[in-house]
């Protein structure tokens, strides 16, 4: 039987890095568009839950076809709001709707106009598999390799203002010695709805990756990110089999 996914696609209003952003035309198109068709690619509309506070967005997602089932209420879009309350005011929603919570929950960033329904599937595929281990899973997240090492350079200040290696004793001085790390890209979040419910996402703890390239995992928070995406979409858009 094919599992009941519900994505959540957070998108609130106010947005200091690039104002307007989720609504800023990329190459000709509102950035949520991105989302919504990727998102197109593993649920149907009525599985697809936009949670936002303004109107505009609402408005731009309706002009690709997307309805909005409700309005994300105040308290949960202020500056401190984190997602994880997002998250849990959307379940409810569905729940109340449905009867139940669905299978699977997957959260998709706005800002992540080059995730594909492909990378999708694939992170689904892992998060069905992992869930049918005996251990179980948590959450299947997309992951890119971290643009700085805790063994080799990166760096934290002890309170007499010195830096010192944040992991390790410094004798790693090639980074083909250091161990792989990942950091959290933001495109894909493939969740256990039970373990949702029980904590926050930081608190997992069985979590599994999916890598995606640098490219695929760039995130806009600001300017510079926006330009950048500009660029790669402008170069995949005139070759439509690269993307």
């Amino acid at each position: 039987m094919t599992p009941d996914i519900l994505v959540i696609i957070p998108a609130r209003g106010g947005s200091k890095g690039v104002p307007g952003k989720n609504i800023k035309p990329l190459c000709g198109r509102p950035l949520i568009h991105y989302t919504i068709d990727a998102a197109r690619a593993i649920a149907p509309d009525a599985d697809i839950y936009l949670s936002t506070d303004s109107d505009e967005i609402a408005a731009s997602a309706r002009e690709a076809g997307l309805e909005v089932p409700f309005m994300r209420p105040a308290e949960l879009a202020a500056d401190n709001a984190g997602t994880y309350p997002v998250l849990i005011h959307a379940l409810d929603h569905y729940r109340s709707c449905r009867g139940t919570d669905p299978d699977i929950v997957v959260l998709m960033q706005p800002t992540s106009p080059f995730r594909t329904g492909t990378h999708l599937r694939e992170a689904l595929d892992l998060y069905r598999r992992a869930a049918s281990s005996p251990q179980g899973v948590d959450m299947v997240v997309s992951v890119a390799p971290a643009k700085t090492n805790p063994y080799l350079n990166c760096y934290e200040e002890s309170p007499d203002g010195l830096l010192h290696i944040s992991k390790g004793e410094g004798a790693i001085l090639c980074r083909q010695d250091a161990p792989q790390v990942w950091e959290y890209n933001g495109a894909i979040y493939v969740i256990n709805p039970a373990s949702l419910r029980a904590m926050p996402l930081s608190a997992f703890p069985r979590r599994i990756k999916y890598p995606m390239t640098a490219t695929d995992s760039l995130d806009i928070d600001t300017p510079l990110d926006w330009l950048l995406a500009e660029a790669v979409m402008t170069q995949r858009l005139s070759t439509p089999s690269n993307f």
